[in-house]
């Protein structure tokens, strides 16, 4: 079974040249594209956490996280991605504005409350995600597995705010020149 994580890479379709504003023919774009290993990892990485398919956390739960990361960091374009991700995959309202606005306290399930505050945690301040801030998420709940995948997620969202607001002043410094 072909998963849309498996697909070959299309740099037309890359998430973070569309979110930077990126097009190719401009020095941005060209720079990025000299490691076309690195930009088809990222996007790979975007699509395998983000698949359906992939087990564990499910996801609206993946995407709740990466709103909530998004608000945090702030990123705007990475949040309004991942509300329109939310919209399209059936969550609610009220935990897509929890992801937005609220306090993971107020998450319906200590599962849900569990999972925001790690995010935060590891958003915030990375040096609290220690040992007991991972007890939390199994006494919450979580298998092993899906901690892991919910630790990858973040280092993943982590990286992807901080691509996107690099390539974003790359471009706005070759458009000043």
């Amino acid at each position: 079974m072909e998963t849309q994580a498996s697909k070959t890479y299309d740099p037309a379709n890359d998430l973070v040249d569309r979110l930077a504003g990126l097009t190719p023919g401009s020095k941005t774009y060209e720079t990025r594209h000299q490691r076309a290993k690195v930009a088809a990892a990222t996007q790979g990485s975007y699509d395998t956490l983000f698949a359906p398919e992939l087990p564990g956390l499910s996801l609206v739960e993946r995407l709740l996280v990466a709103l909530y990361a998004s608000r945090l960091t702030p990123s705007a374009e990475l949040a309004a991605h991942y509300r329109e991700q939310l919209q399209a995959a059936g969550a609610e309202n009220s935990l897509i504005e929890l992801a937005e606005q609220g306090e993971p306290g107020n998450a319906p399930t200590p599962r849900l409350a569990a999972v925001l505050t790690f995010t935060r945690k590891l958003i915030e301040k990375p040096v609290e995600g220690d040992r007991d801030a991972l007890l939390t998420l199994p006494q919450a709940g979580l298998s092993t597995p899906e901690v892991v995948t919910l630790s990858q997620l973040i280092a993943f969202l982590s990286y992807q705010v901080r691509l996107v607001a690099g390539l974003k002043a790359m471009k706005a410094l070759e458009e000043s020149a």
